[in-house]
């Protein structure tokens, strides 16, 4: 068997436990759908954004929400 057995939880403390789980990827997530719907200095730069919140687990996202969000403006 390669999956250890997940050990008996009742289903408030499974729910609990997905929650926990998800909860350090929704920067990731939001950095990614807010680079997309902005427009960036140069392509570049967004692509740059794109491949941190892509492939630096967290932080990458972290770092966009405090350093790159600002720099991306609204499309007119």
């Amino acid at each position: 068997m390669i999956w250890a057995p997940l050990p008996d939880m009742s289903a408030w403390r499974m729910a609990l436990f997905s929650i926990l789980a998800f909860l350090p990827a929704i920067p990731n997530l939001w950095a990614i759908w807010h680079c997309f719907r902005r427009e960036f200095p140069t392509p570049a730069e967004k692509m740059t954004w794109l491949g941190v919140a892509v492939f630096v687990p967290v932080l990458g996202g972290l770092a966009y929400l405090v350093f790159g969000r600002k720099r991306g403006k609204k499309p007119l």
